[in-house]
């Protein structure tokens, strides 16, 4: 059905005749209940075709969102057709080249994308929304709560089989929540990680950018030095802030980084156990012993210690 309906999409746009060779190619991205492909039109260039329901809410601010930020010249794939009532997009095609894809490059290949990122990552923070875009509920503590109940329910809980109970009471939990939705002044992506950082023209385009809300900037930023996907390095992780010290011209708070890395790495783990068992992608199981040893480093010698350690070397043992 979806792909039936971005086929008739791509021919309404570009007028094609009933019988003119349109292939179309899935493209496996994420969990976001998106149906996305590309979709090459002989004779034209490639597009990518979205298929969205509105099970997830964010779903439904990706479009006003692209233009939004295409507007404040962000790099960001242009809509070139729209349809809100069959839930239907045609989207700019970057290429299929993204951040991690590069992974095992030499440093000297990698760093000018991470730089373009993390410029890209330093407009965002000075670009302001005008007040009739509808955005995803900004970062307060509420969302990180929700973010520490994701991960115990489907890390602790479903993945290891353990009780969360204590978790879900811990009080330098419930204080990191609040401390990090203290403040959420400026835009962030919410989801700013290699697979969503796209590499065309030499530079860095950012996509998935639904979740686009306010937050501390320093999310982001843990997002990408702290990503389990590409596992940098202690040497990587100095590099990348050195990066983003010459663009923004200062560093983050190393505890608030720490902090807003900690709160990250719980998501994430939190979604890959999700999507491992709930949708039985098998893929994202093999990040996960990545993203526990980065959150291991991440809580040694704080008071978070006590009750995640116990937790994240559970999920290593069998590694």
């Amino acid at each position: 059905m979806a792909a039936d309906t971005l086929l008739t999409a791509v021919r309404a746009h570009l007028k094609l005749d009933p019988g003119h060779s349109v292939i179309l190619e899935p493209i496996k991205r994420g969990a976001s209940g998106r149906t996305i492909v590309r979709l090459k039109a002989e004779g034209h260039p490639s597009f990518i075709g979205i298929h969205y329901t509105l099970d997830r809410k964010d779903n439904r601010y990706f479009l006003p969102v692209a233009r939004f930020l295409k507007k404040a010249k962000l790099n960001v794939p242009e809509v070139l057709y729209d349809n809100p009532g069959r839930n239907i997009a045609l989207v700019e095609d970057l290429g299929e080249v993204d951040l991690l894809s590069i992974a095992d490059q030499p440093w000297e290949e990698r760093e000018p994308y991470y730089r373009s990122a993390l410029e890209q990552l330093d407009r965002l923070f000075y670009t302001r929304p005008p007040k009739d875009l509808e955005l995803s509920p900004a970062f307060g503590a509420e969302t990180y709560e929700w973010e520490q109940e994701y991960f115990i329910d489907n890390f602790v809980e479903t993945h290891l089989g353990l009780d969360g109970t204590a978790m879900r009471s811990d009080q330098h939990l419930i204080k990191l929540r609040e401390n990090l939705g203290a403040s959420h002044r400026n835009l962030i992506h919410r989801d700013f990680q290699s697979q969503n950082i796209i590499l065309h023209e030499g530079n860095a385009w950012i996509i998935d950018f639904q979740g686009l809300r306010l937050g501390r900037q320093e999310y982001d930023l843990a997002s990408l030095i702290y990503d389990p996907y590409l596992n940098h390095s202690e040497e990587e992780h100095e590099k990348l802030l050195a990066i983003w010290e010459d663009i923004s011209e200062e560093r983050p708070v190393p505890e608030l980084l720490r902090d807003c890395a900690i709160q990250r790495l719980m998501q994430a783990l939190g979604a890959y156990a999700n999507i491992l068992h709930n949708q039985t992608i098998d893929w994202y199981a093999q990040h996960i012993p990545t993203g526990a040893r980065l959150l291991l480093t991440q809580i040694e010698g704080t008071q978070y210690e006590p009750s995640l350690r116990p937790i994240l070397e559970k999920a290593l043992e069998d590694d």
